[in-house]
């Protein structure tokens, strides 16, 4: 049975949307959003250590330790392992791999989430992508969604490799871009038991036709020759050319979208020097073709939880989305949160939701029972 909940009311798909390429812009390292920020309560503050390095305060009851680990393609992966202090590491537990938006780093919301999760008593890991932040892959600044659907699966072999974690009860939380491709990689990797999404980006989507409701093939076509032409031209001897997903400065005539996304990556709100969000212009063609959403009846009878905001323009992917789940599956839409609220507004996240969809999903025999249907 399906659930589609706003507090316990049913969600209603959001109206009238229409966004075109032109009003989409680029592309920005954590995906994009509408609406207005929050007020309701003021975001976590980066801390200027160096020690700690997150942009989220540390843990007293979670331990933290850097860890390094390959994926399939033979790319070192970097990410930061968080496990509940309070746990006996003689027995098996549940654990999460947390993927964070596309081109943010895992000192940013991604290691919030891990951390937190950990709190409620599961082993978590944030990681750099391929060709992102600390982790490898030659040039950096390289979108590849092959790469960044194996990064989960290779998230999922180190879990499974520690003594303290159940291989059977191991999860994925995507946000925002990683939402998609944490779907692809449960699509293909049956080890992965539950998926939740947060403020959900499709990528492939994005770069093809943005929020538009139908593909405008001769924009796209355009779209392809300027990446030929750029290709092109690097084979003659020109400098790698990158699109710098947020704007590093406003304008009067910076959208909406552009002063939501500057507030939390080019502020001490959410900013780390590493977290770019560029990548190379000649990336936007390859991942054109990818989907996140054509199999995801693949993923059942393994449950999927959609999470985004009632003023998130991102909303849209989540419905869709959820429109094409197989059962289990359910939509839960935050009221008063936007897409970007849902990244560290800790008031604003339903960690609750996620606590009880994990709890439900990943407790012992649950993943038994999920294969006898």
């Amino acid at each position: 049975m399906s659930s589609r909940t706003r507090t316990g009311h049913v969600a209603e798909p959001q109206a009238g949307l229409v966004v075109g390429r032109r009003n989409f812009l680029k592309l920005t390292g954590a995906g994009v959003a509408a609406g207005v920020v929050s007020a309701m309560e003021a975001p976590v503050s980066a801390q200027q250590t160096l020690a700690w390095d997150k942009t989220f305060s540390k843990s007293d009851r979670v331990e933290h330790r850097k860890v390094t680990f390959y994926n399939r393609l033979g790319i070192t992966l970097v990410a930061d392992l968080y496990v509940p202090k309070a746990i006996d590491r003689l027995q098996r537990h549940p654990a999460l791999v947390v993927g964070g938006p596309y081109g943010a780093v895992k000192e940013q919301l991604s290691g919030l989430y891990a951390q937190t999760m950990a709190e409620h008593g599961y082993v978590t890991i944030a990681h750099d992508p391929s060709y992102v932040g600390e982790s490898g892959g030659q040039p950096h600044g390289i979108a590849s969604s092959e790469a960044l659907v194996e990064d989960f699966s290779a998230g999922v072999d180190y879990l499974g490799g520690l003594s303290f974690v159940d291989r059977a009860r191991i999860g994925v939380i995507g946000v925002c871009g990683s939402g998609g491709f944490g779907l692809a990689a449960a699509e293909i990797d049956p080890r992965i038991k539950a998926v939740a999404t947060v403020s959900m980006y499709d990528i492939g989507q994005a770069q093809r036709q943005g929020l538009a409701a139908t593909l405008d093939t001769a924009a796209l076509r355009k779209t392809l020759d300027n990446v030929a032409a750029q290709r092109w031209a690097e084979v003659d001897g020109a400098e790698r050319a990158m699109a710098i997903g947020t704007p590093q400065v406003l304008t009067a005539s910076s959208t909406a979208i552009d002063r939501e996304f500057y507030d939390y990556y080019r502020t001490p709100r959410g900013q780390h020097p590493r977290a770019t969000t560029a990548f190379s212009r000649t990336s936007a063609a390859p991942m054109t073709l990818f989907w996140s959403y054509q199999h995801l009846d693949w993923i059942s009878p393994r449950p999927v939880l959609f999470i985004t905001g009632d003023q998130a323009h991102s909303r849209i992917f989540s419905e869709h989305a959820y429109g094409r789940a197989s059962e289990p599956k359910e939509l839960f839409i935050v009221p008063g949160a936007g897409h970007v609220d849902l990244y560290d507004r800790v008031r604003l996240i339903p960690w609750d939701k996620l606590q009880s969809f994990f709890g439900r999903h990943l407790a012992r025999g649950a993943a038994a029972s999920s294969r006898v249907r």
